[in-house]
């Protein structure tokens, strides 16, 4: 079972990203993601940047995926998705679809990809369908199910198709994107004049309840669930039903700490109910049982 860290899906300054690779390249994950998935003003870092720091992870041996945005809203968007896949051809790199304009390049250039859990992929005959046209690695979407994982992985198994399965394991869910950006909106600013106002928040402007519970944290135009889904005691299972990568989504702070968690807990060292508290925020895992998502089960009593 490998690890993967997520694409970044903050605006951070360049020079907090620059140090983040920095440190992941020494970290035990197999797998990095790069590229900007949320929003296309978010150009801090240019091509040429993710193209040096994709260049010195594959030097520390890891496997670099260029992702793609999630939400392609004009044809602007589309030629940067066309410069990010003649990157990834150049440098023999992966490419990782978040959208169908995505799946429509890569289809067409006959590339092999992967893809992320914004695309909507519930069933086996859109596995099969996709792994025709040059799937190799899917990523469950968030809000299916352990039973709608085994399902799946049984099928997958049935008809011989040649793809590993990632399933995203820690990090604020990826919920939802919008032509809208709420953290300008938030900060009574129009989208097109937002003076990058997101990036004031490192982890994302949190959204809570009069109750005071993390509803949302909001991301630009993304929405994100306002606890931490976590499923590092769900690696066991994970291994059982024939995952093979497990995903970690970047976060500004005790990244490192989750890492080396989750890294200890995928090779037996790490005994199941003696898992050390990743941060203070909400934990969720509701989705992975078949619950609400911002839900917390207890497995042992599930």
């Amino acid at each position: 079972m490998q690890l993967s860290l997520g694409p970044l899906l903050y605006y951070w300054p360049a020079e907090q990203v620059d140090a983040f690779y920095q440190q992941a390249a020494e970290w035990p994950v197999e797998v990095v993601h790069l590229g900007e998935t949320v929003c296309s003003r978010r150009r801090e870092l240019k091509l040429d940047d993710w193209e040096r720091i994709g260049k010195h992870l594959v030097a520390s041996g890891k496997q670099v995926v260029l992702s793609t945005q999630a939400l392609i809203e004009s044809e602007a968007d589309l030629k940067q998705l066309r410069r990010l896949l003649d990157l990834a051809a150049e440098q023999g790199w992966q490419v990782e679809a978040n959208d169908q304009s995505a799946l429509y390049y890569l289809t067409e250039a006959e590339l092999p990809f992967t893809t992320g859990p914004s695309l909507n992929i519930y069933n086996l005959r859109t596995l099969s369908n996709l792994s025709a046209l040059g799937l190799q690695r899917w990523c469950l979407p968030v809000e299916l199910s352990r039973e709608t994982l085994a399902d799946l992985q049984q099928g997958i198994a049935e008809q011989q198709l040649d793809l590993e399965t990632e399933v995203f394991a820690y990090g604020h869910l990826p919920l939802a994107w919008s032509s809208r950006c709420f953290t300008a909106r938030y900060h009574d600013l129009p989208k097109d004049r937002c003076g990058f106002v997101c990036q004031q928040y490192a982890a994302g402007l949190p959204m809570r309840t009069q109750e005071s519970r993390d509803v949302f944290v909001l991301n630009g135009i993304q929405t994100l669930s306002g606890a931490c889904c976590n499923l590092l005691d769900q690696l066991p299972l994970m291994r059982r039903h024939g995952v093979q990568v497990v995903r970690l989504s970047p976060q500004a702070e005790g990244m490192a700490a989750v890492v080396s968690q989750f890294d200890r807990m995928r090779s037996g060292e790490l005994p199941l109910g003696q898992e050390i508290p990743l941060h203070a925020q909400q934990d969720c895992n509701g989705y992975w049982f078949g619950r609400p998502g911002m839900d917390r089960v207890n497995p042992l009593m599930d």
